[in-house]
C-alpha cells in the first residue's frame, strides 16, 4: 500500500510514494531579495509644496514684473484722466470766449485765437453773413471761404457753401455763383431745406435775367425737392409773373432783400 509522503523538489510539493506521485501542486516562488531597478531604496521622499509655498515662490520670481506692469497701467489711467480733464477745461474756456464775442471785432479776435476749432468756423460764418448783409460781396466771399475748412465735418458746411455761392453772385461773379448753386441744388445728400433755398435763388436769378424757361425748370425742380417748402411756393409765384427784361445782366444785385425774397440768414447763438 502506498504510503503518503511529501516531497519538495524544484518548488513542487508531491504527495504519494517517491516513485509514484499521486498529486502534485506547484507553489509560488519566494520573492527575490533583489529590488527591481528604480524601486524605493528607502531614501526620504519630499512632500509636495503647499499652495502658499508655491505662491510665495512665484512671487519671488515674478513679483517685480507684476508690480511694474500694474504701475504702468495705473499711470496710463491717470494720464488719460488728466488729459481728458485738461481737454474739457480747455473746451469750456473756448465756449466762454465764444459767448463773450458779442461784436464783429471780438468775433475776428476769437476766430484768430482759436483757429482750427469749429467755433472759430462758426465765428467766421457769422462774419461772412454780416458782410453779405452789408452788401460787401468780396468780403463775404473771403469770409465764407475761410469758414468752410473748419466747418467741413459739421452740419454748417452746407450753409457755408450756400452763402459762398450767393456771395459770389453779389460780388459780380454771377456765372461762378450760379454754377455753385446748381451743383449744391443737385446734391442728393445735401440738406433738403438748403437745397430748396438754392434752387429758389436760381429761379429768382433766372427771372431777373428774363429766362422764363429756366424759371419753369427750377420751379419744377423745387417741387421735386420739397413741394411743401415756402421756397417752392415763391418759385411758383415767380413762374406766374411776367419775365423781367434785364437791362444790366453783367451784375445781378441780390444783396438787398425784399419781403418776397428774404436774404440768406443763419440763426446762430449770439454771445451773451
Amino acid at each position: 500500500m502506498a504510503h503518503n509522503s511529501c516531497l519538495y523538489a524544484g518548488g513542487v510539493i508531491c504527495f504519494g510514494a517517491p516513485s509514484q506521485y499521486d498529486f502534485c501542486m506547484s507553489t509560488p516562488e519566494k520573492p527575490s531579495s533583489q529590488q527591481p531597478a528604480g524601486a524605493n531604496t528607502g531614501a526620504p521622499v519630499a512632500a509636495p509644496h503647499s499652495f502658499d509655498e508655491t505662491l510665495h515662490r512665484l512671487w519671488r520670481q515674478y513679483g517685480q514684473s507684476v508690480t511694474i506692469g500694474c504701475a504702468a497701467v495705473l499711470l496710463a489711467i491717470l494720464a488719460r484722466g488728466g488729459w481728458d480733464y485738461f481737454a474739457e477745461q480747455k473746451e469750456q474756456a473756448t465756449r466762454q470766449d465764444y459767448a463773450a464775442a458779442t461784436t464783429s471785432d471780438k468775433l475776428k479776435g476769437f476766430a484768430n485765437d482759436h483757429a482750427g476749432h469749429i467755433l472759430a468756423g462758426v465765428a467766421r460764418l457769422r462774419l461772412a453773413d454780416e458782410a453779405y448783409a452789408a452788401g460787401q460781396g468780396a468780403g463775404a466771399v473771403a469770409a465764407y471761404e475761410a469758414a468752410l475748412p473748419m466747418l467741413k465735418d459739421s452740419l454748417l458746411a452746407d450753409r457755408a457753401r450756400l452763402g459762398l455761392a450767393m456771395a459770389k453772385v453779389q460780388a459780380g461773379l454771377t456765372t461762378d455763383g450760379e454754377a455753385a448753386l446748381r451743383e449744391f441744388a443737385g446734391q442728393a445728400d445735401g440738406a433738403k431745406g438748403l437745397r430748396a433755398e438754392a434752387t429758389y435763388h436760381l429761379a429768382s436769378l433766372a427771372h431777373t435775367a428774363g429766362r422764363s424757361d429756366d424759371v419753369k425748370k427750377y420751379a419744377d425742380q423745387l417741387m421735386q425737392i420739397d413741394a411743401g417748402s415756402p421756397w417752392a411756393q415763391r418759385a411758383q409765384m415767380l413762374r406766374l409773373q411776367a419775365p423781367v427784361v434785364a437791362t444790366t445782366p453783367a451784375k445781378v444785385q441780390v444783396g438787398a432783400p425784399t419781403a418776397a425774397e428774404p436774404a440768406i440768414k443763419l440763426n446762430l447763438p449770439a454771445g451773451k
